[in-house]
């Protein structure tokens, strides 16, 4: 079976009852070589459309907010209210050249909340958007600098 198939296999044993949602890690290619991780999304639904002379595969995700225990997912906000849309990643990165904006690594790279999503910052504001490498993402936290 696909990757597909066997996505397709769980949605429609969710929607029967028989199991719980799988856990699917979603990353998005915002350019050549570079893919960023979008969260972790629950698998509640698949069908396929006509694409031309193909058939394919859909699927509904629905964002998980995983607590730090990782034992409990509970629904967030609508995934396009919390997730970095493309368009915003692709400007921050071209505004930002592709480093952090603190020291200049170009490796280990996140986008990061200036405002944190999690105190009203927008996602959907490049301005409120910047890239900062894993150790200055982490020490700066849900903090507002």
């Amino acid at each position: 079976m696909t990757q597909n198939g066997l996505f397709a296999k769980a949605a429609g044993e969710f929607k029967a009852g028989t199991r719980s949602p799988e856990l699917v890690r979603v990353y998005e290619k915002i350019h050549a070589g570079i893919w960023v991780y979008n969260g972790l999304f629950r698998l509640v639904d698949c069908w396929k459309e006509q694409s031309g002379p193909r058939k394919v595969f859909k699927f509904k995700l629905e964002i998980v907010d995983s607590a730090a225990s990782g034992q409990s997912a509970t629904q967030s906000p609508p995934a396009e209210d919390r997730v970095i849309p493309s368009w915003v990643k692709l400007e921050v990165w071209k505004r930002d050249k592709g480093q952090c904006t603190k020291c200049g690594s170009n490796t280990d790279l996140h986008f990061d909340h200036v405002i944190p999503y999690s105190k009203g910052g927008s996602s959907r504001d490049p301005r409120n958007i910047q890239i900062l490498c894993g150790h200055h993402n982490l020490a700066k936290s849900d903090q507002i600098e």
